[in-house]
């Protein structure tokens, strides 16, 4: 079992990770997870854990980890973007064809405002990649 593991684990919170080396050769055979550093992906801070030391190895694993790491939520983001759209679209069928005029009154003015303020951000930041093409004419 101990081949198949990791020599590092990353336990993931919110902005980051809490950083473990993995042991399994121990006399007991257990498995035993040493936390080593603390990782924020945001401004790319590694802190090592207590009074630790952090190898270079340790170092490399870690800026892998958070480069693969913040790929991931990239993507995600992305993914969560084309779901919205698949919501938009599945709201305008809803509100085409099963909505009660009651259901439309409780979330056109929410939905009218959400969508205002998309538009408005889409087409300032397309006129902004445009004008950045053109060479800022």
């Amino acid at each position: 079992m101990s081949a198949d593991l990791p020599e590092y684990y990353f336990r993931v919170r919110e902005n980051g990770a809490f950083v473990f080396r993995v042991d399994t050769e121990n006399r007991q055979r257990r498995i035993e997870m040493d936390q080593i550093a603390v990782v924020n992906i945001r401004n790319g801070e590694i802190k090592p854990h207590g009074q630790r030391e952090l190898s270079e190895q340790d170092i490399t694993e870690i800026k892998s980890w958070m480069e693969a790491r913040a790929a991931t939520l990239a993507a995600r983001d992305t993914d969560d973007i084309h779901r919205a759209i698949d919501h938009l679209n599945l709201t305008a069928h809803w509100a085409n064809s099963r909505a009660t005029d009651a259901q439309l009154e409780d979330v056109t003015d929410a939905l009218l405002l959400a969508m205002h303020d998309l538009r408005s951000v889409l087409v300032r930041k397309k006129a902004d990649r445009l004008m950045k093409d053109r060479g800022g004419d």
